[in-house]
C-alpha cells in the first residue's frame, strides 16, 4: 500500500512539473485578433494582457466613435478568446478523465 501512494505522488509531481511548464509557455504565446478587415488588431500574452493596440487611421472618424469602440472590442473579445481555447486545449490534456467539477 505505502509502495503505490509513493508512485501516485511521484506520479502526481511530475503531471504538475509538466502543468507548470505548459502554462509558462501558454504565458509566453502571443495572440493577434483583428476587427473591420484588418483596421484594428489587438495584440495578446497568454496571460490575457493586451500587449498592443494597432488602429489604421482611415477608420478614425471623430463622428463616429461608437464603430471604433465596437471594432476595438471585437477583437479584443477575439484575442482574448484565442487564449481561453489554446488554455482549454493545452491544459485539458491534464484533467482529461479525471472529471473533477470546476477544472478547466
Amino acid at each position: 500500500m505505502k509502495g503505490n501512494m509513493n508512485n501516485m505522488m511521484k506520479q502526481m509531481q511530475k503531471m504538475q512539473r509538466k502543468m507548470l511548464k505548459a502554462q509558462d509557455e501558454l504565458h509566453a504565446m502571443t495572440f493577434q485578433a483583428s476587427a473591420g478587415g484588418g483596421m484594428v488588431t489587438v495584440t495578446a500574452n497568454g496571460k490575457k494582457e493586451i500587449t498592443d493596440v494597432e488602429i489604421k487611421e482611415e477608420v478614425i472618424d471623430p463622428d463616429d466613435a461608437e464603430m471604433l469602440q465596437d471594432l476595438i472590442l471585437a477583437a479584443t473579445n477575439d484575442a482574448l478568446k484565442q487564449i481561453d481555447d489554446k488554455t482549454n486545449e493545452t491544459m485539458g490534456q491534464f484533467t482529461k478523465g479525471l472529471n473533477m467539477p470546476g477544472m478547466f
